[in-house]
């Protein structure tokens, strides 16, 4: 079966869609599938391509039994609406064109980049094959929640566009619970929907001893270290995180926000006005350093903006941190939440409520059973949502259009 996937996003990224993308497609080539990706140059999030890497007009690559296809975008970086907008739809253009070349047996495109999904709507309507198309979030919706985009005509044509794409798919695989709810509650058939969530590399992510170079470097010995490595987006709301830590007395309890985003620069500036600290930011850092700096955390923070949308939301650092045994301190509620409670794997707290956050984190410090047992339960949750197994059952899945 040959796959030709559209994703925006792909290593040596490291965000979720791009390990998410890169981690299935390796474990399909595994299983015998043939898989070509298409993606651009890599930049994210900083809008800078990566060292070794150029943004031509064409360029391919094998990665582990993947054939990737590198194609020309206009780059920006993960900031600001218009011009990631062009990186988008230029992306959307360079694919399609990429894409009419090569040869496939069904198509999928993944969001929340939209017009990857509507590349991957017209590529197979021109080579006429089925296509897959993988929803990570709801787009456009989730961009008007975050206040990136207004209500109005740019809004309208997005959903308009978002409905045809629904409705065009063959498959539709959602990524958490809450998406295909949100969908079938929109009218689409339920046939259509699956659901194949986020997961943990078991492989990459296990219980380990904590790095003692790497805390002494950092100047963590005898903290109690809080700790968040993703995207610093709107959506996540670390500013939040930064007021409730100017709240905290407790010495030992130490932040470390490791990332980049559309909000680093804020969170910096807001950092120094307060004064902090107790907290440490730090750039990205590879996928293959990620392990040792989860392991000098003692606590995971998951959070997210206080809204109904995310209450269908299941973040990737999860799987990564349970992986790890580190007990979650989530500021979600809904899907995630519901999770985190029946594997007992950590504590959540109404999000934005700083006395709430205050609290919970206190409680997950000081009680050692507790804590205890969130570890455990981790270990559990990962073992349970075990990426390599949740890959093949989506290669089942998608295999029956090719029947």
């Amino acid at each position: 079966m040959k796959i030709l996937f559209l994703t925006d996003n792909f290593p040596p990224e490291v965000n979720a869609p791009a390990t998410r993308t890169y981690e299935h497609c390796r474990e399909w080539v595994k299983q015998g599938a043939e898989v070509t990706v298409i993606t651009g140059a890599p930049n994210f999030p900083a809008g800078k391509v990566y060292k070794g890497y150029k943004n031509r007009l064409f360029k391919k690559e094998n990665m582990d039994g993947i054939n990737v296809i590198r194609v020309w975008t206009y780059i920006a970086a993960n900031k600001g609406t218009i011009k990631r907008t062009l990186d988008y739809i230029s992306f959307g253009f360079s694919a399609v064109l990429a894409g009419l070349f090569q040869k496939c047996d069904l198509i999928i495109g993944t969001t929340p980049q939209f017009f990857t999904a509507l590349a991957a709507k017209k590529l197979a309507k021109i080579k006429r094959k089925p296509w897959v198309m993988e929803v990570r979030d709801i787009w456009p919706e989730s961009i008007k929640v975050v206040e990136a985009v207004k209500d109005g005509s740019v809004m309208r044509y997005l959903e308009k566009k978002e409905r045809q794409c629904y409705h065009s798919a063959d498959k539709i695989v959602c990524v958490t619970q809450g998406i295909h709810d949100r969908l079938l509650s929109r009218g689409i058939p339920e046939n259509k929907l699956k659901v194949f969530t986020n997961g943990a590399n078991l492989e990459l992510y296990c219980p380990k001893e904590k790095d003692k170079d790497l805390i002494k470097e950092l100047g963590l010995e005898g903290k109690n270290v809080i700790g968040y490595i993703g995207t610093m987006g709107m959506a996540h709301k670390l500013d939040f995180i930064l007021h409730c830590a100017s709240k905290i007395t407790d010495p030992n309890t130490h932040f470390l926000l490791i990332g980049e985003g559309a909000e680093k620069e804020n969170l910096l500036t807001l950092k120094d006005k307060l004064a902090l600290k107790n907290v440490t930011i730090l750039d990205a850092i590879p996928k293959h350093e990620v392990s040792n700096y989860l392991s000098v955390i003692d606590i995971a923070l998951v959070n997210l903006k206080k809204t109904d949308l995310f209450l269908g939301a299941l973040p990737s650092k999860i799987f990564e941190n349970a992986a790890m045994g580190n007990p979650i301190l989530l500021g979600l509620k809904g899907e995630a939440e519901n999770v985190i409670n029946r594997y007992k794997a950590g504590i959540a707290f109404e999000p934005e409520n700083e006395a709430d956050f205050i609290e919970k984190l206190s409680f997950l410090t000081n009680n050692n059973k507790f804590y205890m047992q969130s570890k455990a339960g981790c270990r559990k949750l990962a073992e349970d949502y075990n990426r390599e197994t949740i890959a093949k059952n989506m290669l089942d899945h998608i295999m029956q259009l090719n029947i």
